[in-house]
């Protein structure tokens, strides 16, 4: 299995923390050399440790914002 590489290009925010102080961020990531993603994810303090998480194109999160301003009006 191969290493998995990133590079962190902006940090959007902290969405929330859990015990132990891992903490679900929101940032702006190169996954593999690629073009960079929205990823939203869990870290652990030291930020050597990741959680399962969500990436998404710049189109993609537009669309998401949208659905979930719907939501929240709701």
């Amino acid at each position: 299995m191969s290493d998995i590489t990133y590079e962190i290009i902006k940090e959007y925010g902290i969405l929330s923390e859990g015990k132990g102080g891992w903490r679900k961020e929101a940032r702006l990531i190169s996954w593999n050399g690629k073009s960079p993603k929205i990823d939203i994810r869990d870290w652990n303090p030291a930020y050597k440790k990741m959680g399962r998480g969500i990436t998404l194109t710049k189109e993609e999160a537009a669309k998401l914002r949208d659905y979930l301003a719907a939501a929240l009006e709701e």
